[in-house]
């Protein structure tokens, strides 16, 4: 089975390196300067050229509170006006994006992130809606995937019903932790009514899918108080889970120097809950995607990946990857074609620059054969634990073991060892090897060597 998982201590230890998510090959770590607004364009007409479906992410970046670990481009405010200015530019992005496309180009999917989306009040949300239907051509039979980050603490009944009637059908919620006291040391003071009120009302409301964010080395986490809180989610039957690794890194992220690392929980702990939370999870018949990912299997990441159909973009696992991704907003990430592009990360910059008519795009990269190549690969390796060297030499006009000649010793190092198994005609991640399926891709990452690994999450 494709979700099978082998829990090996010793592999884990060995192979537990910090490195990148591979949400994107080349990683964002790569971005510089010489991409501006002339490549975006570009891009843009070769989109339009193609009539390639899209993808929009809508970055809201704004928060009433601060959550100390969060590492996401957000502004903490309790004053809602400041929004006002923000969607003012926004909406000016979205006009000068959108008159580089074909109004044939249909939105599959659509994903507000942030921060926090229900920041914006219901007015707010609905002229924002408005414009993108106006300026893009979204769908209006409930076909396409189009989702929103909720927080809990920031809607109730009536703002699930305004988002499912401007067309939202699925939601993400953030809850990372149920326990009272790891949720007063992070400063996300959540309740399991709160909660299950928003599911309740998505269920209600007929939202197709409900993904549950949690992360395991929290404050004061144990692997006693996380196991309930794995209990707690199971019983609200989300249908995809996403259980991430903190990463506790407070010189890159300021919130998290207000962590008492003394809390923290031991590496050994740490893994006590993943492997427990594995094992909660498959009991309960949740199969693991990959990459911290569970979804239950009439889920449609979970047929993807059945029918070797998954893919992976900035937006995490998706069925829409064959979509140019347009990111719009401060940080938002852009991937159309072979471009990456990203709007300035600074709120400041990115509404005056578009105050003087000019795209906030001010770093990117632009893909060469061998980045085409290497990022194939990855994805294969990503999404479906395996890469058949005859389908890479067919698209790429290589031959695998030739290319990749040089990385041979350390596939046959890993293999030894029990991560992957390699023979004439592909590599396959190995049941104990796939919680480690980061450190294999890492093997093709032609950058990694270039990159401070200090800003780097662990694998597990």
């Amino acid at each position: 089975m494709l979700d099978a998982i082998r829990w090996d201590t010793d592999l884990i230890r060995r192979y537990d390196l910090t490195g990148p998510r591979y949400t994107s090959y080349p990683t964002a770590v790569q971005f510089d300067g010489h991409i501006g607004t002339f490549d975006l364009f570009h891009a843009l007409r070769e989109s339009r050229k193609a009539l390639r479906p899209l993808s929009l992410y809508v970055h809201v970046p704004f928060c009433a509170n601060i959550c100390y670990y969060c590492t996401c481009n957000k502004v903490i405010t309790k004053d809602r006006g400041r929004a006002l200015p923000y969607l003012q530019r926004l909406e000016q992005e979205i006009q000068l994006i959108a008159c580089h496309l074909d109004p044939a180009q249909k939105v599959e999917q659509l994903h507000f992130g942030g921060g926090t989306p229900t920041f914006l009040s219901h007015d707010e949300l609905r002229q924002l809606m408005a414009q993108l239907r106006k300026h893009f051509n979204l769908l209006d039979d409930d076909s396409g995937d189009y989702g929103i980050e909720i927080d809990p603490r920031e809607a109730d009944w009536s703002t699930m019903g305004l988002l499912r009637e401007l067309g939202f059908n699925r939601v993400s919620i953030g809850l990372q932790d149920l326990d009272p006291a790891v949720q007063r040391a992070v400063n996300r003071l959540q309740s399991l009514e709160e909660t299950r009120a928003v599911i309740d009302a998505a269920r209600t409301l007929q939202f197709r899918s409900i993904n549950i964010d949690l992360i395991y080395g929290l404050p004061r986490q144990t692997p006693e108080n996380f196991s309930r809180t794995i209990d707690e989610v199971i019983a609200l039957q989300p249908d995809r889970l996403s259980v991430f690794n903190y990463s506790h890194l407070p010189e890159r992220f300021m919130p998290q120097r207000r962590i008492n690392s003394e809390e923290l929980p031991t590496p050994a702990q740490k893994l006590e809950m993943l492997q427990r939370t594995i094992e909660q999870l498959t009991a309960a018949g949740y199969r693991y995607i990959g990459m911290d990912h569970f979804a239950l299997p009439d889920d449609e990441l979970a047929i993807a990946q059945e029918e070797s159909t998954l893919q992976r973009n900035f937006q995490g696992y998706t069925t829409h990857g064959h979509c140019d991704l347009i990111g719009l907003g401060v940080s938002a990430i852009s991937q159309i074609g072979d471009l990456y592009c990203q709007n300035s990360s600074d709120l400041n910059l990115y509404q005056n620059t578009l105050a003087c008519a000019q795209l906030a795009t001010s770093r990117g990269l632009l893909c060469n054969a061998d980045d085409r190549l290497r990022r194939a690969v990855i994805q294969q390796l990503v999404c479906h634990f395996s890469v058949e060297f005859a389908r890479i030499e067919h698209t790429f006009n290589i031959d695998f073991q030739g290319y990749f000649s040089d990385l041979w010793p350390q596939l046959q190092s890993m293999a030894e060892d029990g991560l992957i198994e390699v023979d004439n005609e592909r590599i396959t991640v190995l049941p104990a090897g796939r919680l480690l399926v980061r450190s294999v891709c890492m093997v093709f990452d032609a950058y990694l060597e270039q990159q401070n690994r200090q800003r780097l999450s662990r694998v597990i």
